[in-house]
């Protein structure tokens, strides 16, 4: 395994952790339901499209995602599963 893989790999791991982290905070809001995973797709929503962000950005929009912003991309998520 290379150096730059490795560094990849923390990478992950540590962006799983901050989700994990605000999902934490989600659920002490009374949130009861939401996961990490949760947390990281409704982040990463913008990245197709503008492709993969600088670290501080990343961080940014993990740390700084509000629950009414979590709660429109859900609404709007079920929407368009509604829809298909």
């Amino acid at each position: 395994m290379g150096s730059a893989e490795w560094e990849f790999d923390e990478l992950c791991t540590d962006i799983e952790a901050m989700c994990d982290s605000k999902a934490e905070e989600f659920r002490l809001l009374g949130y009861e339901y939401v996961t990490g995973q949760d947390i990281w797709a409704c982040v990463s929503r913008n990245y197709a499209k503008e492709g993969r962000p600088p670290l501080h950005k990343l961080v940014n929009d993990i740390y700084s995602l509000k629950a009414g912003t979590y709660m429109n991309y859900l609404t709007i998520s079920a929407y368009r599963g509604l829809n298909l």
